[in-house]
């Protein structure tokens, strides 16, 4: 059968709610192991589990309650070991590296942003910066679209146009946001995405870090500009010294935003 684990926190984090419940179907129900001055969220992990929608928002579940006690590490959904002796020989093994990242991490959230290209946007802000492209659009109008090399030639110099002004819009996102956060770490990306970073922020500059990301969509409208959270620091754990002990299911430590 295994166990799940939810995330790893304090021995001395305030005790759960009584038979919360779990990932499953019937759910488990959160037990804690000890081992130490650490603790982990676990329960019985159920046979096929799968990341539905339905065991995701039970995953999260029990990471937002346990997190309003105080810091907890969250695991990936779908992290499984073989049974409880192997997460707390784990927790054994890792003490350092755990109780180093619970006190760096206590009292921060992440906050995951993302943002892409809004293509007849950018191409309009491209025209409006580069009077030389819109000179040469202009003058293939006045003669009835130009020749073929003529057309071939401003469609490469629109994009290399767009190119830059992509990685410049990649770097003023980063560049706004980090000040206002505590450590940055990037995300896997996508061929669509200009911009995919997680960054940890001191709740009580919460507001201070929203405000950021309003202001970077008012001057950049010509983006699509996206952020998900407060979420516990899932970018920001780290793997311990030692070889992972646990498999895990599903798509990766983002994806218990997903809706």
């Amino acid at each position: 059968m295994g166990t799940y684990v939810y995330g790893v926190t304090a021995a001395a984090h305030p005790a759960l709610p009584e038979g919360m419940a779990g990932v499953g179907d019937p759910p488990r129900r959160v037990r804690v192991l000890t081992e130490g001055e650490l603790a982990a969220l676990v329960s019985d992990a159920p046979d096929g589990l799968r990341p539905g929608r339905r065991d995701r928002l039970a995953h999260r579940n029990v990471l937002a309650v346990a997190g309003g006690g105080g810091c907890v590490l969250p695991m990936r959904f779908g992290s499984v070991a073989p049974d409880d002796d192997t997460v707390t020989g784990v927790l054994a093994e890792r003490a350092d590296h755990y109780r180093e990242r619970l006190r760096t991490l206590d009292g921060k959230v992440e906050y995951d942003v993302r943002a892409s290209s809004v293509d007849e946007a950018v191409l309009h802000r491209v025209m409006s910066e580069h009077p030389e492209l819109r000179a040469l659009a202009e003058a293939g109008r006045r003669a009835g679209g130009g020749s073929h090399r003529s057309r071939l030639l401003l469609d490469e110099m629109v994009v290399d146009a767009v190119r830059v002004r992509e990685a410049t819009d990649a770097a003023e996102v980063r560049q706004a946001l980090e000040p206002e956060s505590v450590a940055v770490s990037a995300g896997p990306g996508s061929a669509d995405r200009l911009v995919d970073v997680s960054f940890l922020v001191d709740r009580r500059c919460a507001e201070t870090f929203l405000a950021g990301v309003a202001r970077l969509r008012a001057s950049h409208p010509h983006l699509d500009l996206s952020v998900s959270g407060p979420l516990p620091p899932y970018s920001f754990v780290e793997p311990g010294p030692a070889e992972p002990a646990v498999s895990t299911v599903g798509r990766g430590p983002r994806q218990e935003e997903d809706g």
